[in-house]
Formats: C-alpha cells, sequence, structure tokens
C-alpha cells in the first residue's frame, strides 16, 4: 500500500487528526487522562498520512510547531495499530514534518520520543541530546539532522486557532 502525507487542513481532516491522536494516547497508551489537546495545539501544523487512493482514512498523525523563531518541534506522533509494520507511515510522517519544517525556516529540529521509538529515529538521522521523563515515562529529547530532510516547497498557511480546535 502507498501513503500520502500531507497537512491537515479540511475540517473532517482535522477532526479525524484529533479522532487519532485520543485514540492512541489517551485510550491507548493511557499517556493522558482525558485529553491531549494542550495549548501547543494553538500553534501547531497537523500532519496526516492518508493511503494514496481517495480513501479518507487517516492512519497516522504528527503535528509540528515553532515556539520561537527558527527552533521547531514534531510532537504526537502516532500510527494507527493496524498500521504500524515496518515503520512505513512513521517514516513517511517523520519527513514530511521536518522538511515542511526547513521549508519555513526551520534552523533546529526536536522532539521528544517515547524510549522504544529512540532507535527508530536514530536509524533516520536523529541524536539522541538527553533522557527525561514526561508524563511519568521515558523519553529522550531527540534533534534531526536538517541534512537529512531538504526543504520543499510548500507555503506556510495562516493558522486559524478555531479551525485548528478539535470539536
Amino acid at each position: 500500500m502507498s501513503y500520502q502525507f500531507k497537512l491537515a487542513i479540511a475540517t473532517d481532516e482535522i477532526a479525524a487528526y484529533f479522532a487519532l491522536r485520543r485514540s492512541i494516547f489517551v485510550e491507548e497508551q493511557g499517556v493522558f487522562q482525558d485529553s491531549d489537546i494542550d495549548e501547543l495545539d494553538n500553534i501547531a501544523y497537523p500532519i496526516i498520512a492518508l493511503p494514496a487512493t481517495s480513501d479518507p482514512t487517516v492512519l497516522g498523525i504528527v503535528r509540528i510547531y515553532e515556539p520561537e523563531p527558527q527552533l521547531w518541534y514534531g510532537g504526537r506522533l502516532g500510527v494507527h495499530p493496524d498500521f504500524r509494520r515496518a515503520g512505513r507511515i512513521g517514516k513517511g510522517l517523520i519527513y514530511k514534518a521536518v522538511t515542511t519544517a526547513n521549508t519555513w525556516g526551520c534552523q533546529r529540529f526536536l522532539a521528544t520520543v517515547q524510549l522504544q521509538n529512540v532507535r527508530f529515529f536514530q536509524r533516520l538521522h536523529w541524536d539522541s541530546l538527553e533522557e527525561i521523563t514526561i508524563c511519568g515515562l521515558p523519553h529522550h529529547l531527540m534533534e534531526a539532522d536538517l541534512n537529512h530532510y531538504p526543504p520543499h516547497a510548500e507555503p506556510r498557511p495562516v493558522l486559524s486557532i478555531a479551525e485548528w480546535k478539535a470539536s
């Protein structure tokens, strides 16, 4: 199966993005109690993975945000449980996230990565900067090697916070 990776812009895409996030981080992993939505969602761009067909099913998610100029973070990376084999969707989401931020002026791209995913990120040209604990779980603060994530031509949309909130 082939996949496409894109910014979630349509209302139905954004709703599906938040639904999959909730399914993974609240229901499946129990990282959050009731909701994983936080203040960073006000400045985050949601990215989704879809089948390369006309099927609108969101199979994977990640968000990117710029808390200060040229410093970008990725977070809430997740793949639907039925599509986690071989890491193809996760790899595609990471590539889309970092190349998009790089296109928009990123000089440094960081992410907090759950311990079980550190080696996967290392294979994708990320370095671990330090071990940290988030929500009581072991993570690594990691940095992408931007040389492996070239910029492309995607324009940066204007965020309308009301449109990006889960309903």
